[in-house]
């Protein structure tokens, strides 16, 4: 096993151990054991057996807490040797969804083996009513913290919404019940000869990609031993899941990392350069739910006073929601304090002439429709403040590329797409650099250097140089 792998397995290890391990003490403290003395008197039986069978310990390590922690390492040591619980293969076939039978699975492994415990080392005269509810609890957290995919599930990212497009997947293909296309979406089936492969896929993809949520591309592939090159650096920068199914063995030009498997005379090619999937988009999620709750609590009764502010200025609504696009071309309404005059975006077309940025920008010197009285709120960035909303709804993180209207987006190339396959943000490297340039190639710069280069220590360095830039009034609200 690679370190890498290792440490990753350590840290859910012990991750899970913390959270288990509380648990049953805090519930057994708190309802089966009756009260103190009783829980003291099965204290002296593990101290009996103690001197019996294992006196070489420290007597010091003795406590009941000390064993329910071992307990649960133990069984936890046990479960992590096996495929079942560490490993979640997406290329398996899949014909139903099998969260209930894994829940029923491991709720007979966890009571099974937990009664034994209670049973070996004496641990009697429970609450039998709160016993038989503590047996649902840690199968349920167990399958909780299996994988990512229930949490991001949870945390707003959900693997039932993803959708996918096919090229050449017959409709009865018994490859739709591979488990990453079973759970997911199909939103367009398309046909193509191998003539115009590269330009129907691009072409295809990146007109989908501006309308729904894409996640997965497959490709069934029937004679072709190579891929075009343009094509496979496509799909290698796409910043999405690919499926290929083939015939022939493929030889692929670039160096990347992908899984291979073959099943049924079919070659299977699966890798995925989502940016901010699995273990990186929870934490991402967690990191930004944190921070927005915490600035959230602090800056309400402000917020409250800005909201009062700009209905004393002007009789429009105070908050405003805008039709933006987010990850993988999701569409969500974004939240602002309004700073302009009533139903200012649709006079866009009528002000287009003095528009100085270039491409899918619009943003004008001096602009007619904003409120002077409420330019403050976008010189120090005020305005965006209700976007914590949208950061704690999964719509919007802390820090990514700015999200655009639906307008914006229809005039990106296919390069520019990759900014969709991160969620976008209240503020990225753009907006510490070069917030207000002309120059929409800069825009591009920034976003795509944010992306082929995302971490979360990347997202806190942003973040403290924007409180920065905010005090040295160095940069003015979008």
């Amino acid at each position: 096993m690679k370190i890498n792998s290792l440490i990753k397995y350590l840290i859910r290890f012990s991750f899970l151990l913390v959270v288990i391990s509380y648990t049953i003490i805090w519930y057994f403290d708190k309802y089966t054991f009756i009260d103190a003395n009783h829980k003291y008197n099965i204290y002296l039986k593990i101290i009996e057996d103690y001197e019996r069978f294992y006196n070489f310990f420290p007597i010091s390590w003795i406590t009941l807490d000390a064993l329910f922690v071992f307990a649960t390492a133990l069984f936890l040591a046990l479960l992590y040797t096996t495929k079942f619980y560490t490993y979640v293969n997406e290329l398996d076939f899949s014909y139903d969804n099998k969260y209930l039978d894994d829940y029923v699975f491991l709720y007979l492994m966890w009571n099974s083996y937990f009664f034994s415990i209670l049973y070996l080392f004496r641990i009697d005269g429970l609450s039998r009513s709160y016993l038989i509810i503590f047996t649902f609890i840690i199968p349920l957290l167990l399958l909780f913290f299996r994988n990512g995919e229930i949490i991001s599930n949870f945390l707003g990212r959900s693997v039932s919404n993803e959708n996918y497009i096919s090229f050449n997947l017959d409709s009865d293909s018994n490859f739709k019940n591979l488990r990453i296309l079973a759970y997911r979406n199909e939103k367009l089936a398309v046909k193509f000869s191998t003539e115009n492969i590269s330009e129907t896929i691009i072409n295809e993809v990146n007109a989908l990609n501006k309308t729904f949520n894409l996640n997965l591309l497959v490709l069934n592939l029937s004679t072709l031993k190579r891929l075009p090159i343009d094509l496979e650096e496509y799909l290698i920068k796409l910043n999405k899941k690919v499926l290929i199914l083939s015939s022939n063995e493929l030889i692929f030009h670039n160096n990347f990392i992908y899984r291979f498997v073959k099943i049924d005379s079919k070659y299977i090619y699966y890798f995925n350069n989502d940016v901010q999937y699995g273990a990186k988009y929870i934490l991402k999620r967690i990191f930004d739910i944190t921070i927005a709750l915490i600035v959230l609590t602090f800056i309400t009764p402000f917020l409250l006073f800005i909201y009062i502010y700009i209905k004393s200025i002007d009789s429009g609504p105070a908050l405003i929601s805008q039709t933006r696009v987010g990850l993988h071309g999701r569409k969500f309404n974004m939240y602002k304090f309004r700073t302009m005059y009533h139903n200012a975006h649709s006079q866009r077309d009528k002000l287009e002439n003095q528009n100085k940025k270039s491409g899918p920008l619009f943003k004008i010197d001096k602009d007619p429709r904003i409120i002077q009285k409420l330019q403050f709120l976008r010189n120090y960035s005020l305005d965006e403040l209700p976007q914590l909303i949208n950061v704690i709804k999964g719509e919007m993180s802390l820090v990514g590329p700015r999200p655009l209207f639906e307008d914006d987006t229809d005039l990106f190339d296919r390069n520019y797409m990759r900014r969709l396959n991160v969620i976008p943000g209240m503020t990225g490297l753009l907006q510490i650099n070069e917030r207000d340039t002309d120059d929409f190639d800069i825009w591009y710069k920034y976003d795509i250097e944010y992306i082929e280069n995302w971490t979360l220590y990347l997202d806190i360095k942003i973040l403290l140089k924007t409180f920065k830039a905010v005090i040295e009034k160095s940069n003015a609200g979008k």
